[in-house]
């Protein structure tokens, strides 16, 4: 939910009885205080903070020479140059130790990790702390060594799930298990709480991933036209759209494979032919700068919109007031 969550959006939540999330992977230290902070002057009810524990990238500047290069007619197009050079535009969480200082000071009730898992130490710290833990996981493997980290609970990510999948390693074969069928592997062979994300959009999808173990539910892609989001106008227009029925998943964007709303960015970037991506995040920074030279130009055609497979299943209304629908839907 980096990019569309908010203090307002996951406060909302959290009021009305549910779990607010705020996406701090792409922050600074300093920003990702501010968002807790901020979260805690409108809610006084736990929330989560979630980071990202991708393997640092790698700075390779003649693999990333040859994709701004690939890139250059795009920028062309509206009158602008690629960058000069690439940069890792955040860090990740497994060797950010002053991100970790700040949790430890600030305490939010629960912390969650994508993409793997911090250090060992990170983990006996928070915890600790009193801090309680959620980790994404895309195979039973990967649920394994979550439980083996002691961490409190689950996130079972499916392929339907809008934005990055959580694989721990991206340069492996990605299984691609399904919501449903993941819920019940991980439900009979872990003693974790399972948290299920990917596709969920309603009550009935709720009941559904309960009643296959199931704790509870994770969901993004149906808060995103809430009010409380920080989407732009141009998604939100296109998530109540056609392209919301025919979401892809790609790595062209940032460099790891997500699921979103087909754009250019989808159709004509990778393929046959197309050069080596640079690492995760460094690809994002040129598909960001890409990306403002066609905004600028009043295209939206390279824009990143996340969305998940029920996209069109969203609903237009306040947070809270589609937390409270979600529970009457369920009974």
């Amino acid at each position: 939910m980096v990019g569309v969550s908010t203090p307002r959006l996951a406060a909302a939540v959290s009021e009305a009885g549910g779990l607010g999330s705020i996406g701090a992977g792409a922050s600074t230290v300093e920003q990702a205080r501010v968002m807790i902070r901020e979260t805690r002057a409108l809610t006084d009810k736990p929330f989560n903070v979630n980071f990202f524990c991708h393997r640092p990238a790698r700075a390779e500047p003649d693999r990333e020479a040859a994709w701004l290069a690939h890139l250059k007619p795009r920028f062309a197009e509206f009158g602008a140059l690629p960058p000069a050079g690439l940069r890792e535009i955040y860090r990740s969480f497994v060797e950010d130790e002053a991100m970790l200082a700040m949790l430890l000071e600030e305490r939010p009730a629960v912390v969650s990790f994508h993409f793997g898992l911090p250090p060992a130490a990170f983990i006996e710290s928070l915890k600790a702390a009193g801090i309680r833990l959620l980790a994404c996981a895309t195979t039973l493997a990967e649920a394994e060594r979550i439980e083996a980290a002691g961490v409190d609970a689950i996130v079972a990510q499916g392929i339907e799930a809008g934005g990055h999948r959580g694989v721990f390693d991206d340069s492996s074969r990605d299984d691609a298990i399904g919501t449903l069928a993941l819920v019940r592997l991980l439900a009979t062979r872990t003693r974790l709480p399972i948290l299920a994300a990917g596709g969920i959009m309603d009550g009935q999808g709720i009941k559904a991933a309960r009643a296959l173990g199931a704790a509870g539910v994770q969901l993004g892609t149906a808060f995103i036209l809430c009010p409380e989001s920080a989407a732009n106008a141009a998604y939100r227009e296109a998530l109540k759209g056609e392209r919301a029925a025919h979401t892809q998943v790609t790595s062209n964007i940032s460099g790891r494979p997500a699921r979103g709303l087909p754009n250019r960015m989808y159709q004509e970037i990778g393929g046959p032919g197309a050069p080596a991506l640079p690492d995760y995040p460094i690809a994002y920074d040129a598909a960001k700068a890409l990306h403002a030279a066609a905004s600028a130009a009043g295209s939206d055609d390279f824009a990143a919109q996340w969305a998940g497979q029920g996209a069109p299943l969203a609903r237009e209304m306040p947070a809270g007031d589609l937390l409270r629908l979600l529970r009457e839907e369920m009974a």
